[in-house]
């Protein structure tokens, strides 16, 4: 599922354990909403109030970090695809051909992971395409000269390097919230919430209120997934980095 079909999950389940502790408030004797056990009741709640801030806090700051190496990886490997291009030009004419070929690989990227159809699938990782055609061109590479021998085998590090990454890349975005996790937190929510009305009136003021709070926590869900999936969804990794490399490319 989506983030945003999650999302929506979370808040009914949040919104949902809020009307439930209201419905109970109507059914439950009167003794067992006296004062003593509204304090015992909050008290325990607070425990469990305390530790979903901590876990969602952590949550956040894990999504965060996954998202921020998938950045940094990202301009990395455009940093390098640029190296490559000049070290290639610094070679020679001849390889005008393995040039043009990265340029396209680079333009091949952008349009299918940036700018491709809504009606295809969602990407969760980059999409880089003829890595390793590029690897055997320079590879095929017949160099006359010590400076052209070296210049070649400085390529084929780079490019080394470049898949490297890439495939760091792979396996980093394959990151996700655990579903054990997603579950244990949604429950802890949904009994915080059915304390809460357990011992709310029954108005509009309450009600709005409840609404707003299992939204904003609904909405704090969703950003955590979509940080774990940088390249789709609302909030996504940009493309500046390899369109900054393309505009170099070929100079």
């Amino acid at each position: 599922m989506n983030p945003m079909t999650i999302g929506l999950i979370v808040f009914g389940c949040v919104f949902g354990g809020a009307l439930l502790g209201m419905v109970a408030r109507s059914i439950l004797p009167n003794h067992h909403l006296s004062d003593e056990s509204k304090a015992a009741v909050m008290l325990g709640i607070g425990v469990v109030g305390t530790m979903t801030a901590l876990v969602l806090g952590l949550l956040i700051a894990s999504a965060k970090t996954s998202f921020d190496n998938q950045s940094n990886a990202l301009t990395e490997m455009s940093a390098k695809i640029i190296l490559l291009d000049r070290i290639l030009a610094h070679y020679g004419p001849e390889t005008k051909e393995v040039r043009d070929s990265l340029r396209a690989a680079v333009v091949r990227t952008i349009d299918q992971t940036w700018t491709a159809d809504s009606s295809s699938s969602p990407r969760t990782e980059l999409a880089v395409d003829g890595a390793e055609g590029l690897y055997e061109q320079v590879h095929a590479l017949s160099p006359q000269n010590d400076s052209q021998r070296s210049l070649q085998a400085q390529a084929l590090n780079l490019m080394v390097d470049i898949g490297h990454t890439r495939w760091l890349m792979a396996e980093q975005g394959r990151n996700s919230m655990p579903t054990g996790i997603l579950v244990i937190m949604v429950l802890w929510l949904a009994i915080m919430f059915a304390a809460f009305g357990l011992f709310a009136p029954c108005n509009a003021t309450v009600l709005t209120t409840f609404l707003l709070c299992a939204l904003s926590v609904a909405s704090a869900i969703f950003l955590i997934l979509e940080l774990y999936s940088p390249f789709q969804g609302m909030i996504q990794i940009s493309s500046s980095p390899l369109r900054y490399a393309l505009a170099h490319l070929g100079q």
